[in-house]
């Protein structure tokens, strides 16, 4: 059964349910909808999650499943190469997210899309009506059908639109966050807490050790420029003022510069202001982008979600009574990579929890031992994924190559259709973006632009040689989070999720079976995104902690 609720200007709503249509005043929506949960638990039609279900959250109902038209909408306009705004159903649209919606998509951008890129959806936030979510739903269904793969496109919707549910609720949910913990991390760092723009005591400290080693002459170590040219004045010249960069040079005031830069991303990204609008009751509540970038992973649009530092991973502890139980997919995309190509040698090395180990015994045998391999055979992997050729990674992926044929050629073959300008697919069917007008007038230009139109057709054919890779193991983890809400007992829920990782808050005594269902989770995961049968081991051992910090 499936029920479409769709805002009414004027703050009502509209469900079209199982008792037909009816309009529901915004205070007894939650009660109505939880009727119709409790009765039928239907497949939902929300215009979209992000803005609907954190309304009913708010007022303690929470629902099985659902359909995300704006979301949905995201990825058939990608699968069918318009990008942008819908020309299907304007009326409709323009009625659903309430503006007009012009007859043709803007022309692509002259920049090329990278695979950490966020991408706007488009959607505004507005009025709608159930009668329009209708007419765009079927519409929806319709062009699924046309589709190359309809039945993995489907599957891939429903996990969209459930990791849609998993984000909103793990911002009403909360990371558990002790601020206490986190306010004496930065005092011990830093030094007491001082107004907005000031430096703090250790970084002042720093900044006058740093100006010493440079023989006492002022230096700004905020400034890169500075930087540079203070090591010029010691005979020292520098491309750049790059953390990479200075570990390479012999002076003084490196180790010094790099506390200092360490010290001060952590306080302007993670300091006392973030934990002042992040942090309150006990709990971090970022707010996270479901496929905000092209290759389906999440972003963030605020909080800084997906990067929580080493250095504050203690501060995320379980309640009283509570567990974190922290699962996290060793080398997921090798290991999707092996099942997107069916590279039987690579499906047997997946067998090992640590595939770079398991590839070195397979590359160097009998040349060295699989421990002294293991970061030759991670250059060659990521090389065979990114199209890295500079130093020794050109070499290892020839050996890699020869070792593991059909994984190599599978990304490979998706780079040569990025450099004719083609577009490639994800397993579940995420489709890249189409290269703009000015790359294609570059790589079909003149003779003398050659050179040029040579170097921009291996840029586009790296981006699609890990699209097709990264755009997978996105497909993965969407079923992965899917599945793992269904299976999780109450009221154990998801926190946090980063690309490959999970973190679940439960109550201690129902830990194990958190850690089983998760283990349930990834098996059946691999089963639906890749098939029955699937060869491919997706190790993902779930570990049971108080402090998010001891599952590292």
């Amino acid at each position: 059964m499936q029920v479409i609720v769709a805002e009414e200007e004027g703050g009502a709503f509209v469900v079209l349910g199982p008792a037909g249509r009816r309009e529901v005043p915004a205070g007894e929506l939650a009660g109505h909808l939880g009727a119709i949960e409790r009765a039928h638990a239907p497949r939902w039609v929300f215009p979209a999650v992000d803005r609907l279900y954190p309304v009913l959250l708010r007022a303690g109902l929470r629902v099985s499943r659902c359909h995300d038209l704006s979301l949905t909408e995201g990825l058939l306009l990608a699968a069918e190469n318009r990008a942008g705004q819908p020309k299907m159903l304007p009326a409709a649209w323009a009625r659903l997210h309430g503006r007009e919606v012009p007859p043709d998509p803007p022309s692509h951008a002259d920049t090329q899309p990278v695979l950490f890129e966020t991408r706007e959806s488009g959607l505004p936030s507005g009025v709608g009506a159930a009668e329009a979510a209708r007419e765009v739903l079927a519409d929806q269904e319709r062009r699924i059908r046309g589709v190359e793969h309809p039945d993995r496109f489907r599957l891939l919707v429903a996990a969209e639109s459930a990791s849609a549910l998993v984000a909103a609720e793990m911002a009403a949910d909360g990371l558990p966050w002790r601020a206490d913990v986190h306010d004496a991390l930065l005092t011990e760092l830093l030094g007491p807490r001082v107004p907005a723009g000031q430096r703090p005591k250790k970084l002042v400290e720093l900044a006058a050790r740093i100006s010493e080693a440079f023989g006492g002459k002022p230096v700004n170590p905020d400034s890169p420029q500075t930087i540079v040219r203070a090591f010029g004045r010691e005979g020292i010249s520098i491309p750049s003022a790059r953390a990479h960069v200075l570990r390479k040079v012999d002076h003084p005031a490196v180790p010094l510069l790099i506390e200092y830069r360490e010290l001060s991303r952590l306080h302007s990204a993670n300091g006392w202001a973030w934990l002042d609008e992040w942090v309150a009751d006990g709990r971090f509540r970022p707010s996270w982008v479901v496929g905000g970038v092209v290759s389906g992973r999440w972003a963030s649009s605020g909080g800084g979600a997906l990067q929580i530092p080493k250095t504050l991973r203690v501060c995320v502890r379980a309640d009283p009574g509570w567990k974190l139980v922290v699962a996290d997919a060793a080398q997921l995309e090798p290991r999707v990579l092996a099942a997107l190509s069916g590279d039987r040698r690579l499906a047997e090395a997946s067998a090992s929890t640590d595939l770079y180990a398991r590839l070195s015994e397979a590359l160097f045998a009998g040349t060295m031992t699989a421990e002294e391999g293991r970061p030759r055979a991670k250059i060659a992997m990521l090389s065979a994924m990114y199209g890295g050729t500079a130093g020794e990674a050109a070499s290892l992926l020839a050996l890699l190559r020869q070792r593991f044929p059909d994984a190599v050629s599978y990304v490979e073959r998706a780079a040569q259709a990025g450099e004719r300008g083609e577009r490639v697919r994800s397993r579940l069917g995420r489709v890249s973006p189409a290269p703009s007008e000015a790359w294609r007038a570059l790589t079909g230009g003149a003779d003398e632009d050659e050179g040029r139109a040579r170097q921009a057709a291996r840029n586009w054919g790296r981006f699609t040689r890990n699209f097709v890779v990264q755009a997978s193991a996105a497909d993965f983890t969407a079923v992965l989070l899917a599945t793992l809400r269904r299976k999780l007992p109450e009221p154990a829920h998801l926190v946090f999720f980063q690309h490959d990782e999970v973190v679940v808050h439960t109550p201690a005594d129902l830990a194990p079976r958190v850690e089983a269902a998760i283990t349930e989770s990834v098996a059946e995961s691999a089963a639906l995104t890749f098939g029955p049968g699937c060869p491919v081991h997706f190790p993902m051992a779930p570990t049971t902690v108080d402090t998010y910090a001891d599952a590292k």
